[in-house]
């Protein structure tokens, strides 16, 4: 199987050589890497040049500055780098970050779940941060979600779930929809993708209206949303981020902000979350 990768990097000049240094120690050497240069105005541009100078598996694009945009802005990027190449080249389209590090085993350990298993249509490891000087598991998820940062595809199944969207809440409306169609989200817990920086520490949204946007861009009803937003009120504590985060929903609902999932998508999103809710709280 061949793979595609794309890596969308704004002002990634530290971070980036250990994601591409990691992809060349690879043991599966079949991959092509697209970097998308996303308007950086520090020395990402000749971070790049290094690897696509020597190693002909490495090209790269390079876009103007765009909106920093949680969500939607990567999205893009991505596009813009796999509308470079032919889908039909290759088996399994990535989508990394520019500021992670994969075991040299973690392509060839992908290509084998997919290979063994014909209904797998995303894989991934699990995401690990440095702290007190060693690396722990993020925990922001439950560990049966691949996350953002390392998406890998089965080619098929992206087709078929009309690939990403640009819009926040992407990384989750992409395994509901996969799993609709019948392909199965698989974590490799023994595959640790080490994270050299903190995820949105560099959005200027604010957490309640990053949640309420979040929720209006998933497609969730009031009902959904609310419980929802209770949810993260709950872990702080705080009333006040309660009726935040509605305000921030209500606002996005009253000004009828564009959706990037058709209605029968948001159908199947809000569905999914009732049944993960009612198994929950009612156990059934």
């Amino acid at each position: 199987m061949k793979f595609l990768i794309i890596i969308p990097a704004h002002n990634e000049e530290d971070n980036l050589p250990f994601t591409l240094d990691s992809l060349q120690q690879q043991s599966f050497e079949d991959f092509k890497v697209v970097i998308v240069n996303d308007g950086s105005t520090d020395q990402t541009s000749e971070v790049i040049r290094k690897y696509t100078d020597s190693d002909s598996r490495f090209e790269t694009v390079n876009l103007e500055k765009s909106a920093h945009q949680p969500g939607s802005k990567v999205v893009s990027a991505f596009k813009n780098g796999l509308k470079t190449q032919n889908k039909d080249d290759f088996d399994i389209i990535c989508k990394f970050d520019a500021d992670i590090i994969l075991n040299e085993n973690y392509l060839s350990e992908i290509e084998k779940a997919f290979a063994n298993n014909p209904k797998y249509g995303l894989v991934g490891g699990l995401l690990y941060v440095e702290k007190d000087e060693k690396w722990v598991y993020e925990g922001n998820s439950n560990k049966h979600h691949v996350r953002g940062p390392m998406k890998a595809y089965r080619k098929e199944c992206f087709e078929a779930m009309g690939g990403l969207r640009e819009t926040l809440g992407w990384d989750n409306i992409d395994a509901i929809l996969l799993e609709n169609l019948g392909w199965k989200e698989i974590v490799l817990p023994q595959l640790q993708v080490k994270l050299i920086k903190v995820k949105g520490a560099d959005y200027t949204i604010k957490p309640a209206d990053y949640y309420g946007r979040y929720f209006y861009f998933l497609g969730l009803n009031r009902f959904l949303t609310y419980v929802a937003a209770a949810k993260e009120a709950m872990k702080l504590k705080s009333p006040s981020f309660l009726f935040q985060i509605i305000g921030s929903y209500e606002k996005c609902k009253s000004q009828n902000l564009e959706l990037k999932i058709s209605k029968y998508e948001q159908e199947i999103i809000n569905k999914q979350r009732w049944n993960m809710f009612k198994k929950k709280w009612f156990k059934i």
